[in-house]
């Protein structure tokens, strides 16, 4: 088994899930857009909800206020760590236009419409 250290995270985002791609609108274009704001809606309650987790554990422990919380700046250390987790944060969301990418660049030519038609 491997280490979560020895993983690309970045590729990783990109991996593929097996089966036809579900399409809800005519529009193409507004189905990428779905894709993307439903992964960042997907990420943002999972970080809320651990947020308000461990902001509630650490005041009712004692051990920091919400105020020292808020007033917290980071260091050099810790400001490139966020540089990295950045980044892999966007590869996820943008995972659904790094998937069109590849498949454009692999040469399959896939009509959307025709595809939508089949699955209604």
């Amino acid at each position: 088994m491997s280490k979560i250290s020895d993983l690309d995270i970045i590729d990783l985002a990109g991996t593929r899930a097996k089966g036809a791609r579900p399409y809800y609108f005519n529009d193409p274009d507004s189905d990428r857009l779905l894709s993307i704001v439903m992964a960042v809606a997907m990420e943002h309650a999972v970080t809320r909800q651990r947020l308000d987790a461990l902001e509630r554990l650490i005041e009712a422990k004692g051990l920091l206020s919400r105020q020292e919380l808020d007033d917290y700046v980071p260091d050099r250390a810790a400001e490139g760590e966020r540089g990295v987790w950045t980044q892999e944060y966007i590869a996820r969301i943008l995972r659904f236009v790094q998937q069109e990418t590849e498949t454009l660049r692999d040469g399959v030519d896939v009509d959307i419409h025709a595809v939508q038609d089949e699955l209604r």
